[in-house]
This record gives C-alpha cells, sequence and structure tokens, in this order.
C-alpha cells in the first residue's frame, strides 16, 4: 500500500474513533460536588447567615460537621411536640449554589438538642423522613455561626457524636457540691470510727474476763 493509501486509512480510523472518544468522555461520571457554602435561617435571624469555607474554614468544618453524618443515618428517635422542640434552624448546605442536603436543628429541646433531615433533604436524592439526636456542641456551634443563642463555654468543641442513642434526663439532680462531699464523707468517717470503738472495747471486754478466768 502506498503511503499515500496508509494516510488515509489513518485518518478514516481517526475519524471513527473521535465520536466513540467523545461518547466515552461524556459517559464518565462526574466527581461529586464538594459543600463550601452553608446558610443558616430561622427564629430571630432577619436575614441569612451565610458561612463559606473561603471565609471561615475552621467555623465552616465545625458547623459541617454537626449536620454531613445525618446525610446517610438511619433514623434514632421520633418527634417531639413544637413546645418541647423550641425555636427550629434550617440549615442548608450548599455547592457553590447548588442545594447540596437540608437540615432543621433544634438546639434548645428538651432532653437535648434534636435534628429533622426531611425526605427532599438531600438535593435531587430523595430520602427517608428521619430525626436524630444531635450533637451536645450543636448549640455553641450554631451560636459561634451567628444565631443568638446563650452562650455556653462549657461545651467542649465536637461535643458528643450523633446519635448519642437517649435522651437526658432533664429532671436529673445536680452532681453534689464540694462542701455536701465532705460532709459525706465525714459523717462515714464518723460512724467507721464508732463501729472501730464498739469493737474494740468488746475485744477488751473478752480479754479482761479471760484474764479472770486464767
Amino acid at each position: 500500500m502506498s503511503t499515500a493509501g496508509v494516510l488515509a486509512v489513518t485518518a478514516a480510523m481517526a475519524i471513527g474513533l473521535a465520536p466513540a472518544a467523545a461518547q466515552a468522555e461524556e459517559a464518565a461520571p462526574k466527581p461529586p460536588a464538594k459543600p463550601n457554602i452553608i446558610h443558616i435561617a430561622g427564629k430571630n435571624i432577619d436575614n441569612k447567615l451565610v458561612i463559606a469555607q473561603a471565609d471561615n474554614s475552621r467555623l465552616f468544618a465545625s458547623l459541617l460537621s454537626e449536620v454531613s453524618w445525618m446525610a446517610g443515618a438511619r433514623s434514632q428517635t421520633v418527634p417531639l411536640t413544637a413546645a418541647k422542640l423550641g425555636p427550629k434552624y434550617i440549615v442548608v448546605v450548599l455547592a457553590n449554589k447548588s442545594t447540596l442536603q437540608t437540615y432543621e436543628l433544634f438546639p434548645m429541646a428538651a432532653g437535648g438538642p434534636r435534628a429533622h433531615r426531611p425526605a427532599k433533604s438531600l438535593g435531587n436524592k430523595k430520602v427517608t423522613d428521619g430525626w436524630f439526636y444531635g450533637r451536645l456542641s450543636m448549640p455553641e456551634a450554631l451560636r459561634v455561626s451567628g444565631v443568638p443563642l446563650e452562650t455556653k463555654p462549657d461545651v467542649v468543641a465536637g461535643g458528643i457524636g450523633g446519635g448519642v442513642g437517649q435522651d437526658i434526663d432533664v429532671n436529673a439532680k445536680p452532681a453534689a457540691g464540694v462542701d455536701q462531699v465532705l460532709g459525706e464523707m465525714r459523717h462515714l468517717f464518723l460512724l467507721n470510727g464508732a463501729v472501730l470503738v464498739t469493737i474494740l472495747l468488746g475485744l477488751a471486754g473478752i480479754a479482761f474476763l479471760i484474764r479472770r478466768r486464767v
């Protein structure tokens, strides 16, 4: 075959492969969009709060960790009444302008924070409606983000992981103070001392009787 013929065959093969390559490129799945913006709306928030990863990556990551674990989790609990749930804050996770996740947070719920994942919360992906035990750090994470909540400096960043598995007993008695603990210890020592003295007196009496008989 002449050089011209070889070139003609090569060109024809290239032309035939071009559409296939283009189709393969179009069929390749696009990588999932990464969240970089969070919107917060709710009670006493006039304009929605915007937390962008580019502006404050640490705050963005902290707030994202409060909700991202619920995306594929199974519902853990049942909804409370509106009075027990307290104020609601809607948290929307976006990748630029595309909504990825939507959650409803109740940081002041009776028995500890609660969270709700609506059935249409993951953009175009439909999931089942779910209720969850929120992290104990939720109120502080929202407050630092701009939500008007009372400060809780005793909450450690990260708190207890999502899905504690049980309600916090709101009627539980507070831990005993130092004075109460010391008082109880003193009472215990006095009680033990009285018992010890009684035993020693008994042993002394027995020893005295034995010596008299001898």
